[in-house]
C-alpha cells in the first residue's frame, strides 16, 4: 500500500498529532469581543493557514450519509433475493436479479462516501478549527 493510500483511507483519532494537508483560507465576517452577534458585518477578515502547521486533534465525528430512494430498494431487493430467491419460481429469480443489478452502481457509489468524518484540531500556532473534514489532515 502506499502513502497516498494510507492517508486517503485513515480515520483520526482523538490525541493524534497532524499536520495541515493543504493551505486553507478563512474567510468571512468578524465580531468585535463583546459585541451582540446581530452587529455581524461589521467588519470583514481573512487568514490564511500554511499547508504543514501541526495541531492535536481534540475531537473526531462521524456523519452518516442518508440513503437515496435508489439505495433502499437496492437494500429492499438485495435482501428479498438472498433471503427467498432459492424459494422463487426462475424467471422472477432472473427478474429480480437484474433488478439488483441495475442498482448496484449506486449502491456501490453509496458505500464509497457511506461516512463522513470531520474533526476539531486545535493547531499549534492556538488556532482551533471545527468540523473539518479529517481530508484536510495528513498525521504529524
Amino acid at each position: 500500500m502506499t502513502d497516498e493510500e494510507d492517508e486517503g483511507s485513515m480515520t483520526l483519532n482523538v490525541g493524534q498529532r497532524v499536520r495541515l494537508a493543504a493551505e486553507l483560507r478563512l474567510a468571512g465576517s468578524v465580531i468585535p469581543a463583546g459585541e451582540p452577534p446581530e452587529e455581524t458585518g461589521a467588519f470583514a477578515a481573512s487568514v490564511a493557514l500554511a499547508a504543514g502547521i501541526e495541531g492535536t486533534v481534540e475531537r473526531v465525528d462521524e456523519h452518516h450519509r442518508q440513503q437515496s430512494h435508489e439505495v433502499r430498494e437496492y437494500l429492499r431487493l438485495k435482501s428479498l433475493l438472498d433471503d427467498f430467491g432459492h424459494q422463487m419460481p426462475p424467471a422472477s429469480r432472473k427478474q429480480l436479479g437484474e433488478q439488483v443489478e441495475a442498482l448496484e452502481e449506486q449502491w456501490a457509489a453509496h458505500q464509497r462516501r457511506m461516512l463522513r468524518v470531520t474533526v476539531r484540531v486545535r493547531l499549534d500556532n492556538g488556532f482551533v478549527l471545527d468540523d473539518v473534514p479529517e481530508e484536510a489532515f495528513a498525521c504529524a
